[in-house]
């Protein structure tokens, strides 16, 4: 039994077959997952578990190149956002396209990770990285 970290075992298997310049969406509870992307529905009720909460998992064990926000997060959800970029590593390329835009790229995603959060527009699109 694996004592600390990320358990869940779909999300452990999406995470090990990440490879470089993969992406991964983080999503809040109403994020649409578009046909043929992997769902791993994480959202047991309204909060639970928090975008934040995840993000700060994911970006422990995978290497984060870029990262792709919405615009919209600046007036809906600054705090969030805020705390979002923290958890990014120190560097990574940052950029923000129009709500309706990340929906389209997130149809290009190995996988989106929908959590419990019912703040507007905390959803993230990561590139992987490589680790050497």
């Amino acid at each position: 039994m694996i004592k600390s970290g990320i358990f869940h075992p779909q999300l452990l298997r999406v995470l090990g077959e990440i490879r470089h310049k993969d992406l991964l969406v983080i999503g809040d509870a109403g994020l649409p997952v578009p046909k043929g992307v992997e769902r791993i529905d994480l959202g047991w009720k309204q909060g639970s578990p928090g975008y934040l909460e995840v993000l700060e998992e994911i970006a422990k064990v995978l290497v984060i190149e870029s990262a792709t926000f919405a615009e919209e997060c600046h007036e809906y959800s600054p705090e969030f956002h805020a705390k979002a970029l923290k958890l990014l590593p120190e560097g990574a390329p940052v950029t923000y396209v129009p709500h309706t835009r990340l929906k389209e790229i997130s149809a290009d995603a190995k996988a989106i990770i929908l959590t419990g959060e019912f703040t507007p527009y905390t959803n993230i699109v990561i590139t992987a990285g490589c680790a050497y």
